[in-house]
């Protein structure tokens, strides 16, 4: 599985492309003559950046649904509504689509986060609210979500 680290903000230039941090096109090297696939996160209001092949495994994973259960299609329409695949030009930017930057509300003030497989794109202001959350009720999520016998191992 791919790992990518970092998080960091950017600022869009007037056409809409983005520069990737070169921290991040480091850790992409391998996967830059590839391409991208760019697309808007389910759960956020944000896009999310997969490599080809970290694509290719979500897809995979989409293949083995059953495409004759209408719940399974619908999902599967609307979860590659708006997919673009998207090359790092020259000097290493990215360009984002008008339909994508308006469906996550982004305008020029960007984060660029890196989250295990795939890289997330904010609004900066709209990362920062996200993210904002008591040390206490973050507290209590870690421990609901990773303390559990059935939690990850973190050590």
């Amino acid at each position: 599985m791919l790992s990518i680290i970092g998080s960091y903000d950017c600022s869009l230039d007037s056409k809409g492309r983005l520069p990737v941090p070169v921290a991040l096109r480091k850790q992409l090297v391998n996967a830059i003559d590839d391409g991208f696939v760019l697309k808007r996160s389910v759960f956020q209001s944000c896009l999310e950046i997969y490599t080809r092949e970290e694509w290719d495994k979500v897809m995979k994973n989409l293949d083995g649904l059953n495409k004759y259960v209408k719940k399974n299609e619908y999902f599967i329409r609307v979860f590659t509504a708006g997919i673009k695949l998207v090359e790092m030009d020259g000097t290493g930017r990215i360009q984002l689509s008008k339909d994508l930057l308006e469906y996550a509300k982004i305008e020029k003030s960007v984060v660029v986060t890196a989250v295990l497989n795939k890289i997330e794109i904010w609004d900066k202001q709209l990362y920062e609210k996200t993210i904002a959350i008591d040390e206490n009720e973050f507290a209590s999520l870690a421990e609901e979500i990773m303390g559990t016998e059935n939690g990850a191992n973190l050590s």
